[in-house]
């Protein structure tokens, strides 16, 4: 059934993209943080796919010539937006908010895996119902403080459940467990 289609919840999905864009190149190895991109992930619900001016801010000097960049000049030059495939995509039915979770200090790691280690973005977690809710029900693994959310590789120096237990108390963290928290 469509609720069950692997692009919705199948751990590795990982779908072929009009440009073989390497999050290890550009997260990774040159340490662009998310944010540069997905410019929206801290103040809207979705963490918005970057327009291609945001590709050419460095690719009209860095590679201007590559055949693989071939279809970001072209979006470039028609204005046409680059078709770039989804890899995490909840059913409609589900509100999920990326301003909310990353203010709180849920970090990109959290549900997107290490992407700053992947040539190709894969899906690395399940995102259904009960993977969901395994975490609202006991946030504090998942929480580190706001400014180290997009700090792919940070790790605490201290235990990191004992420092999300105290960010979910100073910061009153109560991710809801009802239906209508997340079914709206």
């Amino acid at each position: 059934s469509w609720l069950f289609h692997p692009r919705q919840t199948e751990v590795g999905y990982q779908p072929v993209q009009p440009v073989p864009y390497s999050h290890k190149l550009h997260a990774g190895d040159l340490e662009m943080d998310c944010r540069y991109c997905h410019v929206s992930v801290e103040t809207a619900a979705m963490a918005a796919i970057p327009p291609t001016e945001t590709c050419m801010n460095c690719h009209t000097r860095v590679r201007n010539q590559s055949a693989a960049l071939a279809p970001i000049r072209e979006s470039y030059a028609t204005g046409k937006p680059v078709a770039w495939v989804r890899v995490h995509r909840l059913p409609d039915f589900v509100f999920f908010n990326h301003s909310a979770h990353v203010t709180a200090g849920v970090s990109c790691v959290s549900c997107h895996g290490r992407v700053d280690r992947m040539i190709e973005v894969k899906a690395v977690e399940p995102l259904n119902m009960a993977w969901c809710l395994d975490c609202h029900r006991n946030p504090a693994p998942k929480i580190r403080p706001p400014e180290y959310v997009t700090k792919l590789a940070w790790k605490p120096d201290r235990d990191p459940v004992e420092l999300g237990r105290e960010l979910v108390t100073s910061k009153g963290i109560d991710p809801p467990t009802n239906c209508s928290g997340c079914h709206r």
